[in-house]
């Protein structure tokens, strides 16, 4: 039986770091009665605008909401979007000290056009090339005097290929959480997928798996998933491989132990930012408790329950505390 109380609140004890690509996740809700005379579009009657965090500000909304302290390591743009982005993390209790302004990219919105709950449209602005290198200097040099100077629990890295994450980032940083005995877990994306040499958790999804080992859509069983997990550890010499497989749930391997964890009946609204949570609770539950398989089915019920509300959402830490007691 998981003592969930004395769980979440070693979680609470935590301090976290997140390092990766922040955005605003911004949504035109409106209703949509007619169609275009000038095109074969759909009108939307907007009626409000909402603005949501998201990217690794998401991871931190979640970790923020299971009780753990905070602090953001990234790079807006010098721009309006980056002072709204910024003012919404403060009142969610994250610490920006050290989000970098840049004038030479603009803060990543992606606009969201929702016609009766249903995604219609998304409008990317954003630019995806490397910070540059004066910035990328800068990030790494507070980096590691931070993690010097506290007592860091984990640190996550967020990588939405958007150019702060560059590959001598991840190189320095890794190499400093290493140095300092600091547990690591990363959700990777295409560009810097096998960048993520000896981190403590790797947390792609099974699509992402496939297409960086140039591996064939087949049967997701143990079997293949160990067959997976070993191509991956001959690349990253990582400790824990987790993968996401969307509907049919989760796989966790370690050297010791596997599992594959069923996901769980759902009324699914929306997949948006689901990966964001199961990161950010996975981590945290393997941070508390040195277990991969209970990292695992929480994570897996968490990733779940988000998937219920449309947008981004962050993890009601009540209501995962619940569903952890039935449930497991």
């Amino acid at each position: 039986m998981v003592n969930t109380d004395q769980l979440f609140a070693d979680i609470e004890r935590l301090q976290v770091v997140i390092v990766g690509d922040i955005m605003l996740d911004t949504y035109w809700w409106g209703n949509v009665e007619r169609i275009s005379p000038e095109a074969p579009v759909p009108v939307l009657s907007r009626t409000h605008t909402e603005y949501r965090i998201g990217g690794a500000g998401n991871v931190a909304l979640n970790t923020v909401a299971m009780g753990a302290h905070t602090t953001l390591f990234s790079v807006t743009g010098n721009d309006i979007t980056g002072d709204l982005l910024l003012e919404k993390l403060v009142k969610e209790n994250i610490s920006t000290q050290y989000i970098l302004r840049s004038d030479d990219r603009p803060t990543t919105n992606k606009i969201r056009i929702m016609g009766r709950n249903q995604q219609m449209m998304r409008i990317d602005d954003e630019v995806t090339e490397d910070i540059d290198a004066s910035i990328e200097k800068k990030l790494i040099e507070n980096f590691k005097k931070f993690i010097a100077g506290e007592n860091i629990s984990l640190v996550i890295f967020e990588d939405y290929n958007k150019g702060v994450l560059t590959k001598n980032c991840i190189r320095e940083m890794l190499d400093a959480c290493t140095e300092k005995n600091i547990l690591t877990t990363v959700d990777p994306k295409q560009k810097n997928f096998f960048e993520y040499k000896n981190s403590g958790i790797f947390k792609p999804n099974l699509k992402e798996v496939k297409e960086a080992l140039h591996l064939p859509e087949d049967v997701v069983d143990a079997n293949s998933m160990e067959k997976i997990h070993a191509l991956l550890h001959e690349e990253l010499s990582h400790k824990i491989s987790l993968i996401t497989l969307s509907e049919k749930g989760i796989f966790a391997q370690s050297s010791e132990e596997r599992v594959i964890i069923p996901s769980h009946n759902r009324d699914i609204a929306d997949v948006s930012g689901a990966g964001d949570t199961v990161i950010a609770v996975a981590s945290l539950v393997f941070a508390a408790s040195n277990d991969m398989v209970l990292a695992a089915k929480i994570a897996n019920i968490a990733g779940g329950l988000v998937c219920e509300e449309a947008g981004t959402m962050a993890i009601n830490k009540k209501r995962l505390q619940e569903e952890c007691v039935q449930l497991l």
